[in-house]
């Protein structure tokens, strides 16, 4: 299947819902001028990104197809968000942290198969990875994966039943020990298991988990999206600080149209121009500028002084793919049920 990135060129070239964007009123999509709107249904800490990027796309619409745009935007946590698409939301494009999210919708029959590869970099246009915050002083000395089973560590994290990016800190905590122990899973079973007896709260969501952090002030350390920790320190200056273990993981979020909506709706060219503008250099800059990594390597290089390049990080490929990690850790009765559950 042709990527809609390169069907699209010519674009680049030339919790809570909420909408942004150049019109709260929509009309129909046919033809240049008039009004429309496009729903994106996304994870928890996006929010600050696409509020700007609908800002930079509806000038970009308006520029090209001379019609004023509203962007509609949903966050949650990304397992809760994929099965609001499944049961009846009707998101036109949705953006979620990882991409078996968006294969359950797949296999709802909404998307057509193959979005995987209709965009570039196996349709993530940004990356991320899975970091520590700490309170400024960091007290505890927490250093690595090995410091958050401790008995006198706190630990803040997501649920990974309902939050993609818990997924994502669970499998980053299991490369940690898998490494460390010769892949003897017994040891490292042990080691999650403690880890998770030290969890103060299971959020159903990244930001939720932020908040109990940040806002509530409980727990000793937050198992963190990059791009979320960095929030925080900017939202509060001087008081936190950023510990990079010494192995965590390439956090891939996805991607995708909502073939089966966007027909409905007649908005499939917006759809697949909204997410191949997230590929344009001001796209790329602006993902960097809120803390994801660019997927394009050279304007990645720009934001070598924020971000640490030579990272220890596993893949998703390192656990099989998607569809079989998610069988093995997150599935009813697998690992982390398991290890939560004894």
């Amino acid at each position: 299947m042709k990527k809609r990135s390169m069907v699209f060129i010519a674009l680049i070239m030339a919790g809570a819902a909420f909408a942004a964007g150049c019109s709260k009123d929509s009309d129909s999509v046919s033809g240049r001028g008039g009004k429309t709107e496009l729903l994106n249904v996304s994870y928890d800490p996006t929010r600050e990104f696409y509020t700007k990027y609908n800002e930079l796309f509806c000038k970009y619409w308006m520029e090209e197809k001379e019609q004023e745009l509203t962007v509609t935007q949903s966050h949650g946590g990304s397992g809760s968000q994929a099965r609001s698409v499944i049961e009846g939301n009707e998101a036109d494009v949705v953006t979620l942290a990882l991409a078996h999210d968006i294969t359950a919708i797949e296999e709802a029959g909404l998307i057509d198969s193959g979005w995987i590869e209709e965009f570039d970099q196996d349709s993530s246009p940004y990356t991320s990875t899975i970091v520590f915050l700490v309170r400024k002083g960091n007290e505890k000395e927490i250093k690595d994966w090995d410091d958050l089973v401790r008995e006198d560590v706190e630990v803040i994290t997501p649920n990974p039943k309902t939050s993609g990016g818990a997924c994502w800190n669970f499998l980053a905590a299991w490369a940690y020990w898998q490494e460390k122990d010769g892949e003897d899973e017994k040891k490292t079973r042990e080691y999650m298991k403690r880890m998770y007896e030290n969890v103060l709260v299971l959020d159903s969501g990244a930001r939720g988990a932020t908040n109990t952090f940040v806002d509530n002030g409980q727990g000793d350390v937050l198992i963190a999206w990059e791009n979320e920790a960095y929030l925080s320190m900017e939202e509060y200056p001087g008081e936190y600080e950023i510990v990079t273990p010494s192995v965590s993981i390439l956090a891939q979020p996805s991607v995708a149209v909502v073939d089966e909506n966007v027909r409905e709706h007649g908005t499939d060219e917006l759809a697949e121009a909204y997410l191949t503008y997230l590929y344009s250099d001001e796209a790329q800059r602006l993902a960097g500028e809120n803390y994801y990594r660019p997927s394009n390597e050279e304007i990645l290089k720009e934001f070598s002084g924020q971000f640490q390049l030579d990272m220890n990080l596993t893949t998703i490929d390192d656990f099989g793919g998607w569809d079989k990690a998610y069988e093995t850790y997150f599935n009813d009765g697998g690992i982390f049920d398991q290890i939560y559950s004894e």
